[in-house]
């Protein structure tokens, strides 16, 4: 007779978890670390670092460390400092499920085909962004071999050491799109122009100049991609001119010769864990709903960096990740009262969207709904302005961050007015 025997596996338990290695992560385990908590950090990738492992251009960490690193040395930093702490570290992890506890959550993790059932405290969701597709821009036409998200290309090129193409038409003038029009160039590669639907740019200015004005690379404002030529491999393009709705203009068809598309056209906060714990998003970001710790409307959850809303700067998302690590750490649920942050529809978002009255200042981040010169923003309490600043120039790519005094608030509301 056979004897079955069984062991008995001790469920881990802690007080903080991160979900995501990219900066934001790194920056909130380090964070809660430094702060007293047991922290256990997770990423579905075999390394840390999230898209920064790809970036092998300079312009990061200017703000946190006054100096130009690529992308892979301004991540090393932050692995380099993770090591030195006892944070718990967990990689080709999966959260397949999370359920809400009485006093915190269960995680359920898939790894290597193994579950593992951890209890936490507090989950910060730093889960990032994702690139929007081909498919969701509806592009007309079969589906050849020759179309890439900029991501994608950007990883095939400095990581596998692959050219994706050698006759490219990039689609939208987001930041990643614009680095590739120069990394193919360099790498040889014809790009034979930037094509962006709206009527102004959606990268940052200084990557206009340094990746396509200096490499003599057209930006085609107003225009757009409706239609894929070539079964196999990718043969050419139709790109049309759109109206102000940026809908195609019938009979300004124009037919483009390439091998390649690469679509840059905007990025997706990664919320579906999240929202299966019922955590409100806001429609103007796509993330969750926070107030200035950068809690979110559930108890014990936070969200940081690319995951709570899109940053132009990874030197931001790091902030916004430290400061949720601090708060996930040693914050307790507060019964003070919570009032909403209203703004009007010139900003296109502003982020924290709550406000905790337990706090004399508040960080604020927000983006302009469209470009505006001499713009001067003010923040009101009621009918009292408690903060203004002027810009000579606001542009919907560039984030905004300012500090505005929130004692004895009891009403927030943002207002633009251009100057005369």
């Amino acid at each position: 007779m056979k004897t079955a025997i069984f062991f008995w596996v001790k469920k881990m338990k802690y007080d903080v978890t991160v979900i995501g290695a990219g900066p934001a992560g790194l920056a909130a385990a380090i964070s809660a670390d430094k702060n007293g908590a047991k922290v256990l950090l997770i990423e579905r990738e075999d390394k840390l670092g999230g898209v920064l492992k790809q970036c092998i251009h300079d312009g990061f960490g200017l703000i946190k460390y006054g100096e130009k690193l690529s992308g892979c040395e301004y991540a090393n930093r932050s692995i380099d400092e993770l090591m030195k702490r006892d944070v718990s570290l967990k990689l080709r992890t999966f959260v397949s499920k999370v359920t809400k506890k009485k006093d915190g959550f269960n995680l359920l993790l898939s790894s290597s085909g193994k579950l593992e059932n951890i209890e936490t405290k507090k989950i910060i969701f730093a889960t990032g962004c994702r690139e929007r597709t081909p498919k969701q821009v509806a592009i007309h036409g079969s589906r050849p071999a020759g179309v890439f998200t900029a991501g994608l290309a950007q990883y095939y090129l400095n990581v596998n050491g692959q050219m994706p193409g050698r006759k490219c038409v990039i689609l939208g003038s987001g930041d990643i799109g614009l680095i590739m029009a120069r990394r193919l160039t360099l790498e040889g590669a014809s790009v034979l122009g930037v094509y962006e639907a709206k009527d102004s740019p959606s990268g940052l200015t200084r990557n206009i100049y340094q990746c396509l004005e200096d490499f003599d690379i057209p930006l085609y404002l107003s225009h757009t991609v409706t239609r894929l030529h070539g079964r196999n491999r990718l043969e050419g393009v139709t790109i049309s001119k759109v109206d102000e709705k940026m809908e195609p203009i019938n009979g300004t068809e124009e037919y483009v010769s390439c091998d390649t598309l690469i679509v840059s056209v905007g990025l997706i906060p990664e919320n579906e864990l999240p929202k299966t714990l019922d955590v409100p998003m806001s429609k103007y970001t796509k993330g969750a709903i926070v107030n200035q710790y950068y809690e979110t409307l559930v108890n014990g959850i936070y969200a940081c960096g690319n995951a709570l809303h899109v940053n132009d700067l990874v030197d931001y998302v790091s902030e916004s990740g430290e400061e949720a690590g601090k708060f996930a750490a040693i914050r307790d649920k507060s019964d003070a009262e919570t009032i909403d942050v209203n703004f009007t529809s010139d900003f296109g978002y502003v982020v924290p969207q709550k406000i905790v009255k337990d706090s004399e200042t508040a960080t604020f981040y927000f983006r302009t709904s469209r470009i505006r010169e001499n713009a001067v923003v003010k923040v009101y309490n009621k009918d009292e302005e408690i903060f203004r600043k002027k810009y000579l120039n606001l542009k919907p790519p560039e984030m905004e961050k300012i500090k505005v005094n929130i004692e004895d608030v009891s009403e927030i509301r943002f207002v633009m007015e251009v100057s005369k």
